[in-house]
């Protein structure tokens, strides 16, 4: 308690050293996390912009699988989607939502085909340990979903209505308005399917597939003064899907789950010092129907109450300083976990020193104190160097955790309240090079994570969860990127991504379950005038499953979009369409679930 109390008032203090800065004139765009950016030298970070956003099938899964370089474990299109992000586990892997970690507090995961990514300006992919900055899982990676707000007079509107094999329905509505003193921007999703494709070289067809699902997203802001802004961000998400079965068992299962998020900061913006107060409550409540035909269910909810202060402090001209304190009040009520409550409490610091020009680097603390267990204190080390305008080295290093869940603690029976938090170490080591129009980064990482939680069955033949795993990780990323001028109004894109992961139980010293030693994916874009051509091809190897192995496969997508102007520019409107396995190959992403085969999906883009 008296460390507590100590780290509680050396920050009040700065706090109020602070508060005597003079105003300062606010930038026209206010971004959601600047953290991701400010404080990640050291890191590899890789944003998707909307252009590559408006070609997914409304699912952040497929955007990732594409485009980065983690390896994601899906029951099948629509279904439960987790990732495994340089070899780690799903719950390994923080989201962030305009800077809030947004895991599940039942399960410590995020299914990422529960979030759409056309309501966010852009999604940020942070490789390596993130637990200082973003708390409780964020070991393998985070992934940043991200609502800037813009400050400027402006007032765009944008529908897109897309329709495809297996009764594939989506529409999308996104709205944004801005002046100097307010902006806000509003987001509403729908995707339905019936989702009924056939199992190739089978005369079977993926049944109790069907999905539906709406998506809110709203956000405003609000200039108080010249340094002082409230902005408010909301997102609701209300799913009801089957669960389709696989070769051997068939599906009759059901889903429904809703997701409420809101959050209110405000922030004061000076010449020195930037503090901001952010208030959040986040809900996540489920009903699962193990017959979708019958009335019998069991249900789970838990809520998280956030309260959070961040003062960042520009110290002088070299050095930067950013601390914030947080509480987390978590509220759950399930058949099989009953009423479970828990306080958290974290305080952090990260110091930025740029030491020139071409060096910066960051060092980090975290201390959480829990009401329910003992958690350790994180830190991390991050920085660059720029040896010459086209190279850049980067490295970070970090120790990173992540906390029991109210499942892993009160799931009766077998629930095990006498865990403790998961530690992991890592090393990461980048390279940046820039040669005219490409650009290279290669990365090499070392992980290794102890007291991992493992669901195994007792004496009593009860499942229950233990620390027992140790995992050791290492492995090498390479990412290249090309943009060419091929002449008037012609233009070639090239991005590519390889991933060499080793993933290993050190009881056994075999490859965990779900993770691929190699990974890939490219794609290749053309556009002359207004015609835009696009392929996308991914690869993931072979994995180990229970009994075996699920051998590799290659998939391809092929599209193209035409954008034209109706009214003297009034009206924009886009056409597209994309063929999604175009090779009409046969695979498997988790055992005895065959995934879509080929399929057509049309889309109609009107900007005004």
């Amino acid at each position: 308690m008296k460390k507590l109390i100590s780290i509680v008032l050396v920050f009040c203090a700065t706090v109020g050293y602070a508060q005597r800065d003079s105003i300062l004139k606010l930038d026209e765009v206010v971004v959601s996390d600047s953290r991701v950016k400010q404080y990640a030298e050291g890191y590899k970070v890789t944003v998707l912009q909307d252009s590559i956003i408006q070609r997914t099938n409304g699912f952040l899964t497929s955007l990732l699988a594409f485009n980065s370089n983690i390896y994601f474990k899906e029951n099948g299109f629509g279904m439960v989607s987790s990732p495994a992000f340089r070899g780690t586990n799903a719950s390994h892997t923080a989201v962030i939502w305009n800077g809030i970690n947004i895991n599940s507090q039942l399960n410590g995961q995020v299914d990422f085909n529960t979030i759409n990514p056309f309501n966010y300006n852009s999604i940020s992919i942070r490789s390596g340990g993130g637990s200082v900055q973003y708390g409780s899982g964020a070991i393998g990676g985070s992934i940043h979903l991200n609502s800037d707000l813009l400050f400027k007079e402006h007032f765009d509107n944008q529908v897109s209505i897309g329709y495809g094999s297996y009764k594939t329905k989506k529409i999308n509505f996104n709205q944004s308005y801005g002046s100097r003193s307010m902006s806000y921007s509003l987001g509403v999703n729908y995707n339905a399917s019936d989702n009924n494709y056939k199992y190739l070289n089978t005369g079977e067809e993926n049944k109790n597939g069907e999905f539906n699902n709406l998506n809110l997203n709203w956000n405003i802001g609000y200039v108080l003064s010249e340094n002082q802004i409230l902005k408010l961000y909301h997102q609701t998400f209300i799913s009801d899907r089957n669960l389709s079965g696989n070769l051997v068992v068939l599906g009759r299962s059901k889903y429904k789950d809703n997701q409420y998020r809101t959050q209110l900061e405000w922030g004061s913006y000076g010449p020195k010092a930037i503090s901001k107060i952010k208030l959040a409550y986040l809900q996540e409540e489920y009903k699962y129907f193990e017959n979708k035909d019958a009335a019998i269910y069991s249900f789970g909810k838990v809520s998280n109450f956030l309260a959070r202060y961040s003062l960042d402090y520009k110290l002088s001209k070299f050095f930067r300083l950013n601390s914030f304190l947080e509480y987390n009040n978590y509220k759950g009520a399930g058949d099989s976990f009953g009423s479970p409550k828990r306080d958290d409490f974290s305080a952090t610091a990260l110091l930025k020193h740029i030491i020139s020009s071409t060096i910066a680097y960051n060092l980090s603390v975290r201390q959480d104190f829990s009401s329910d267990f003992s958690s350790p204190l994180v830190f991390s080390f991050d920085g660059s160097y720029s040896l010459t305008d086209n190279y850049q080295v980067k490295i970070n290093a970090s120790k990173n955790f992540r906390t029991p869940t109210f499942n892993d603690l009160y799931w009766q029976p077998g629930g095990n309240l006498e865990l403790v938090p998961e530690k992991s170490y890592q090393l990461d080591f980048g390279n940046v090079l820039n040669i005219g129009a490409v650009s290279m980064q290669y990365n090499g990482y070392y992980i290794s994570t102890k007291d991992m939680i493992k669901w195994l069955p007792n004496n009593e033949g009860v499942w229950s969860p233990i620390n027992i795993d140790d995992v050791e990780i290492y492995g090498a990323e390479a990412k290249i990127e090309a943009n060419y001028s091929l002449g008037k109004n012609q233009e070639l894109g090239i991005k590519t991504n390889y991933a060499y992961t080793v993933s290993e139980d050190k009881s056994t010293n075999e490859q965990l379950i779900y993770v691929p030693f190699h990974t890939a994916n490219g794609s290749l874009e053309y556009r002359i005038a207004d015609l835009n051509l696009f392929y996308q091809h991914l690869y993931n190897g072979s994995v180990s499953i229970v009994g075996g192995k699920l051998k590799e496969y290659q998939v391809a997508n092929f599209g193209a979009t035409y954008t034209a102007d109706i009214l003297k520019k009034d009206l924009k409107y886009t056409i597209g369409v994309t063929v999604n396995n175009v090779f009409n190959t046969y695979y498997e992403n988790v055992a005895l679930r065959p995934m879509p085969n080929r399929n057509i999906q049309t889309q109609l883009i009107l900007n005004f």
